[in-house]
C-alpha cells in the first residue's frame, strides 16, 4: 500500500477556515462585535474539506462519526446566537459532549493505529488536577465537569494513538477545554488575552484532527 497525503484540491478546500480563523481570533483580541459572526461560520468551513473527501476516504462511516463531531461543535458554538433564552452552559456542555464522543469513536474504531502511548496517562493527571483546582467553584454542575472532563480527557487519550496531526490536535483541543474552564469558572484568574487564547487552540485542535483523519482515512483506502 502506498502511503497518501492529502491532494492539492483538499488541501486548498483548507484555506477558508484557516483565514477566517484568523481573522476570528483577531476581531477577538480587539473585542469586534464582528467576532460572533465568524465564529458561527467556522466549524461548516472545516466541514468542506471533509465533504470533498467524501469520494476518496473510506469507510463512509468514519465520515459519519467526522462530520457529527463537527456538526455538534458547531452547535455548540452558536448555543447563544441559537438558543438565546436557553442556559448557555449546559446546552454548551451537551452539544460539546456529543462532538466529543463522536471523535472518540472514531478514533477507537477507525483511525487507532497504535498503542496507546505511556505518555498519554498525562491525561489522567490533567483530570484530576482540574477537579482539584475547579471543583470547589463549579457548585452544582460538579458531577456534569467532572463527567465532561472525562470525555475531554478520553478524547486526547484516544487521539494519541491516531495520525500524529490527530495527536497533536487532540492536545491542543484539550488546552482550549482548559482555558474556558478557568475562563468560566474562575474568571478573574485569566488575563483578558484568554478568550483569543481558547479560539486559537480551538481552531488549530479542529483543524489538525480533521485534516490527520483524514490523511489517516485516504490511506487506508489507497
Amino acid at each position: 500500500m502506498q502511503r497518501r497525503t492529502l491532494s492539492p484540491t483538499i488541501m486548498w478546500a483548507f484555506v477558508p477556515f484557516v483565514a477566517v480563523s484568523v481573522l476570528h481570533v483577531v476581531l477577538l483580541s480587539v473585542e469586534s462585535p464582528a467576532a460572533g459572526p465568524t465564529k458561527l461560520l467556522l466549524m461548516p468551513l472545516l466541514a468542506v474539506p471533509a465533504l470533498l473527501s467524501a469520494r476518496d476516504v473510506a469507510p463512509r462511516s468514519a465520515l459519519i462519526l467526522l462530520l457529527t463531531a463537527l456538526l455538534f461543535s458547531w452547535l455548540g458554538d452558536s448555543v447563544g446566537a441559537l438558543f438565546p433564552t436557553a442556559p448557555e452552559l449546559p446546552l454548551m456542555l451537551l452539544f460539546f459532549g456529543i462532538a466529543h464522543l463522536a471523535y472518540i469513536a472514531l478514533f477507537v474504531r477507525h483511525l487507532g493505529s497504535r498503542r496507546m502511548p505511556r505518555w498519554a496517562l498525562i491525561y489522567a493527571v490533567w483530570w484530576v488536577a482540574m477537579l482539584a483546582f475547579l471543583g470547589p467553584h463549579t457548585g452544582s454542575l460538579l458531577i456534569a465537569v467532572a463527567v465532561y472532563g472525562l470525555v475531554l480527557g478520553g478524547t486526547a487519550a484516544f487521539s494519541a494513538r491516531c495520525h500524529p496531526l490527530v495527536a497533536v490536535g487532540g492536545a491542543f483541543f484539550l488546552a482550549s477545554d482548559t482555558i474556558l474552564a478557568f475562563r468560566l469558572f474562575l474568571p478573574d484568574a485569566l488575563p483578558a488575552w484568554s478568550s483569543p487564547a481558547i479560539m486559537l487552540t480551538y481552531t488549530i485542535g479542529q483543524g489538525l484532527i480533521v485534516a490527520g483523519a483524514l490523511v489517516a482515512l485516504r490511506t487506508r483506502s489507497s
